[in-house]
């Protein structure tokens, strides 16, 4: 949201299509105020807590994390050293979403992704 030039053409075009239902997973938005409180990313505080009001209000849907998805996450024989790039595989796994990523290392997993 901060920068859409960084995503691709195509999961720009994807997000912003009205047909679309955009959900942004509840470990989206763990890893950002992790990555705040540990000083990887500047982001004020206010901005964080306001967080939700703000997806809604570009028409994003908040996804929670579910038992089955923390579940499905550990149980990937696949490595990955990021746990929540793990749940967020499993969220788009079980929920049957695409999970829009740049990572390479994600195509292992048994999701569908856009990039």
């Amino acid at each position: 949201m901060a920068d859409p030039k960084q995503l691709s053409a195509k999961a720009h075009a994807a997000i912003g299509d009205p047909e679309h239902q955009v959900l942004v997973s509840a470990a989206s938005a763990w890893e950002l105020a992790t990555k705040v409180r540990l000083g990887k990313l500047e982001m004020p505080q206010q901005l964080l807590s306001e967080l939700p009001d703000v997806l809604a209000s570009q028409g994003f849907e908040v996804l929670p994390i579910l038992f089955s998805h923390r579940l499905r996450a550990s149980g990937y024989p696949q490595a990955h050293r990021d746990p929540f790039d793990r749940l967020l595989a499993a969220q788009a796994e079980l929920e049957n979403l695409t999970l829009v990523t740049l990572d390479p290392a994600l195509q292992a997993f048994p999701c569908q992704l856009l990039w």
